[in-house]
């Protein structure tokens, strides 16, 4: 029973935690895009506008819920919860910290030994989100975002998945917190496998829709994309899955390839105390997580949209071949 209230305090902590993150990371793009632009940003709605996430969110939550005529409705209002939903299942699997500084006592909630194909499996999922939105919208525009993002999708999962190929024959493990042990006994990842990183980087931006690949929502092109049709609460909850799905990625990434809550120099006891070890291993954690975020974000108000042809090539002719190249030299270093 106290297991029971355990978890259902974690998962709802994980949550409160991750909507309040996502909420400051759409004023922090705001504020990086004005500063990458020379401009100001937002510096009205409390101090140094930091209440503009609560304008907007009381803005979003009273617009309208509008639905035009002839969409499928089931589908229509099923499609933002498959978006939204499976970001934040990640997050349960995801070790962001540790009480001995070992791998043995991560802090997780849901410690699954298959942590890498848990996490692509839940991430694909998104993905029918998207091609429901843009299905059942009765819209061109959206049918044209829906499809783009199917196809994106399966293009670029294929590079990741070759990319995380080689990470489990470099550390022996599938498990995501043997695989930061691994990374503190022989090094971070983003050392010993750059290319996968490099791979599983790009791809990333894709998994996520960021620019410079977000053509599944290129406005000069397709209006809005797969949410053209959606407002009030349902686009909100598009929206906010696209952020949450970047802290999430982020930390992933941070667990693959930097070490997850791992300091240079500090030895496999840590700072001795378990109270210090915790606070230092999320605190690790969190800060590799946020600079990710915000790389993220510097290259959306930096790098221009890639045209689709452009896109396709690169997922097919490039990340593929380099994921298989890599392959083959990780296992002729292993060998």
């Amino acid at each position: 029973m106290l297991t029971i209230i355990y978890v259902i305090i974690f998962c709802i902590g994980i949550i409160g935690f991750i909507m309040t993150v996502a909420a400051g990371a759409t004023l922090a793009e705001r504020r990086i895009a004005a500063y990458i632009q020379d401009r100001i940003g937002p510096n009205r709605v409390g101090p140094f506008g930091t209440l503009q996430v609560v304008a907007d969110g009381i803005k979003i939550f009273f617009k309208e819920d509008f639905i035009p005529s002839y969409v499928n409705k089931p589908i229509f209002w099923l499609a933002p919860i498959i978006a939204f939903v499976p970001a934040i299942i990640n997050l349960s699997i995801i070790p962001f910290g540790s009480i001995s500084w070992t791998a043995d006592d991560a802090i997780v909630l849901a410690d699954v030994n298959v942590g890498i194909l848990f996490f692509l499996a839940i991430t694909s999922i998104a993905g029918y989100g998207f091609a429901y939105a843009g299905w059942a919208s009765n819209s061109k525009y959206s049918l044209l975002g829906g499809l783009r993002s199917a196809a994106q999708l399966i293009s670029f999962e294929l590079g990741m998945g070759l990319a995380l190929i080689s990470i489990i024959l470099f550390s022996g493990e599938i498990t995501l917190k043997n695989i930061i042990g691994s990374q503190m006994e022989h090094g971070w990842n983003v050392f010993t496998q750059p290319l996968a990183f490099i791979i599983f980087l790009t791809a990333a931006f894709a998994e996520c829709n960021r620019t410079p690949f977000d053509i599944p929502e290129a406005e000069q092109e397709i209006v809005s994309g797969y949410h053209t049709e959606f407002s009030s609460m349902r686009f909100g909850m598009f929206m906010f899955g696209e952020y949450i799905a970047l802290i999430t990625m982020s930390a992933f990434i941070t667990c693959l390839f930097l070490g997850g809550w791992d300091i240079p120099f500090i030895g496999k006891e840590g700072f001795g105390s378990e109270v210090f070890n915790v606070i230092a291993s999320v605190a690790s954690f969190l800060t590799k997580t946020f600079l990710l975020v915000f790389f993220y974000m510097w290259v959306r108000w930096t790098l221009p949209r890639f045209r689709w042809d452009q896109l396709m090539t690169l997922g097919w002719k490039i990340l593929i071949p380099l994921g298989l190249l890599n392959i083959v030299i990780t296992a002729l270093l292993m060998l």
